[in-house]
């Protein structure tokens, strides 16, 4: 039974304090010093690294041994898991054995669909979704089962996460969605990244009507822009990404090699906006392949040094 904090993670939030994590993704391939660079990029900058798995449906070092290599550096690491590729047999068995490694958060995913990224003829699995997820890893570590009732000769005592996306459509069943996975077990919610922050207010001020915010704590993703064309491209190519044209003008406006620090500033005004809203509880900072920049952006933020 979960009693005092597992992980760094659930004490900052715990304890009432604005956490901060950050994302890295694997290599493509098995150069485990590329993860090694990216989390000496972070480390005592953030409270916890997530770390992706198989991002993009891109076959890349597993989440796993990547997480175990931010240990070594002594980075405390959110493991991701995606239900795409696995069954619930190997879901379980990988949460056990990550759990042995010393892995103690996890953020429980469906993953991007395997047509989307570079072999779109390999067979998904989704032998069980992203909410069933939540609740598997709630039942091994509150229960001490696996998912047919057998019991485990030791516990996986993992930190739980789970993903939301509050631009998303229908708007009125975001709330719905995030209801049920705290229903399941999660413990906090890392959303989509935040530029349209009129809509996340309105999501928040109905997760806050229904009592949710009380409930999980709420880590509002952001990510850094780095130039107008990539805002263009989120606003039109990723699905659930809600861009307002007001930052792609913005971003416009600006010449090229001022861009980057532009998409720094709408970050900061952004995350500053955040931590007025009731029930946001910390920040998620994406950079997509820019870490370099997330010290700038906590630092700049007044988030440093980390408790």
């Amino acid at each position: 039974m979960k009693t005092e904090p597992i992980s760094n993670l659930e004490r900052v939030l715990s304890e009432g304090r604005f956490a901060v994590t950050a994302e890295c993704g694997p290599p493509r391939g098995a150069n485990a010093e590329v993860i090694r660079k990216k989390g000496a990029l972070l480390k005592e900058v953030v409270d916890a690294v997530n770390v992706t798995d198989n991002q993009t449906a891109i076959v890349r070092m597993s989440s796993i041994s990547s997480c175990a290599h931010l240990l070594a550096l002594g980075i405390e690491p959110v493991m991701q898991m995606v239900t795409r590729d696995r069954n619930r047999i190997a879901l379980q068995s990988d949460i056990l054995g990550a759990y042995s490694l010393g892995i103690q958060n996890i953020l429980c995913l469906s993953g991007d669909h395997q047509r989307f990224g570079s072999q779109p003829d390999s067979l998904n699995v989704f032998d069980i979704d992203s909410m069933n997820l939540v609740r598997t890893v709630y039942t091994m570590r509150e229960e001490g089962t696996d998912m047919s009732g057998h019991l485990l000769d030791g516990s996986p005592r993992m930190y739980i996460g789970a993903a939301a996306n509050p631009f998303a459509d229908p708007f009125e069943y975001r709330v719905i969605r995030l209801a049920k996975k705290i229903d399941a077990g999660a413990d906090f919610i890392q959303t989509q990244c935040v530029y349209n922050l009129e809509r996340f207010r309105q999501w928040m001020s109905m997760a806050s009507g229904e009592g949710l915010t009380e409930k999980v704590h709420i880590l509002a993703g952001v990510t850094p822009i780095k130039s107008a064309g990539m805002a263009r491209y989120m606003a039109k190519n990723v699905a659930g990404m809600d861009v307002p044209e007001s930052i792609i003008r913005r971003m416009s406006q600006v010449p090229k090699e001022k861009a980057a620090e532009e998409g720094i500033a709408i970050c900061l005004e952004t995350v500053a906006a955040l931590q007025e809203i009731p029930g946001v509880h910390g920040i998620h900072i994406m950079a997509i392949e820019w870490e370099e920049q997330v010290k700038i952006i906590v630092e700049r933020a007044g988030l440093l040094p980390r408790p």
